[in-house]
């Protein structure tokens, strides 16, 4: 077997992922050939011929999914859920690309939400003579009730048990809740290891240019690869942007998309809420705060807006 160009990859995803045109195929459809192209292809062969694998491909191939999460339609993730879980043990298994694997495996499901947002989300009436309509995006409270059943039964993450009493006390020095130390679980399952392909990494994915101004060093050594470092910064990151808007749910939405973009929302629509804006803000964080909402509940108990503000 001739080991598959990366360009056919690359198709799958970029294909899968995009709103097909109306009246030419369906997204069950574009799913149904995904996952054809995956039974036929990725095979014990096709994955030895990602071995030569370099960190330059991986990050093209895991751009095109992360583009897909920066897209506003959650749904649109649903055509993609079965690409994104088999090429993250393809990543995994070879030293240049398992921090993006690992990074990939944190965020699937994403995907598996959209879908089941798709399914709970009914297709609008078909007006005489028209295509049918795409669905309606998500509201912030279905996607509250899809991640609370995503959440409910699942087990602690590897890792966790070492690092959650290691990094509570971290965020505690930073007069913060010591429970937002969970957001690792959103970011990075726990895993030191995960890099995203926009340059993100360590536990709480902390990129290079916020990791720089937050006091942590990229070379020779890169710091956030530290535990508690990452964290400490994290949570300082986390105390300004809350200060900076003065609520949780919005200071974690800017800690995902970035600050500026989310004052530029907040002050073009006249909003203060995270609900107000989550229809336009990227597909990964309007899954973002409510998976950590979940996950907070899940795991302490509390809900993400009635912790305290820093001290």
């Amino acid at each position: 077997m001739k080991p598959l160009p990366l360009l056919a990859l690359a198709t799958v995803l970029a294909g899968g992922a995009a709103r097909p045109a109306e009246g030419v195929v369906t997204l069950d459809e574009v799913l149904e050939t995904g996952r054809q192209w995956l039974e036929e292809n990725v095979d014990p062969r096709l994955l030895e011929s990602f071995s030569s694998l370099s960190e330059a491909q991986a990050r093209r191939l895991l751009r095109d999914l992360q583009n897909r999460l920066a897209g506003e339609y959650v749904l649109d993730l649903a055509a993609v859920r079965d690409t994104a879980r088999a090429l993250a043990p393809v990543l995994e298994r070879f030293p240049a690309t398992r921090g993006y694997g690992l990074w990939l495996r944190a965020r699937l499901d994403y995907f598996d939400a959209a879908r089941e947002l798709r399914l709970l989300i009914p297709e609008p009436e078909p007006e005489p003579g028209r295509p049918p309509p795409p669905r309606p995006p998500p509201t912030p409270e279905q996607e509250r009730q899809v991640w609370r059943r995503q959440v409910a039964t699942r087990p602690l993450p590897r890792g966790a048990n070492v690092y959650v009493p290691r990094l509570k006390p971290v965020f505690a020095g930073e007069r913060l809740p010591p429970e937002l130390v969970w957001l690792a679980e959103v970011e990075s399952s726990f895993n030191p290891e995960a890099r995203s392909p926009a340059g993100a990494a360590g536990l709480y994915q902390l990129m290079p240019a916020t990791a720089r101004d937050l006091g942590l060093s990229l070379s020779p050594r890169d710091e956030r690869l530290d535990p508690e470092k990452c964290a400490n910064a994290a949570a300082r990151y986390l105390r300004y942007l809350h200060g900076r808007f003065r609520d949780w749910p919005l200071a974690l939405a800017a800690y995902n998309c970035g600050e500026g973009r989310l004052r530029t929302l907040l002050d073009r629509h006249r909003a203060r809420t995270f609900d107000q804006v989550a229809a336009r803000l990227p597909a990964e964080t309007q899954m973002y705060v409510p998976k950590m909402e979940a996950v907070l509940q899940r795991r302490e108990g509390k809900s993400l807006t009635r912790l305290p503000a820093p001290q």
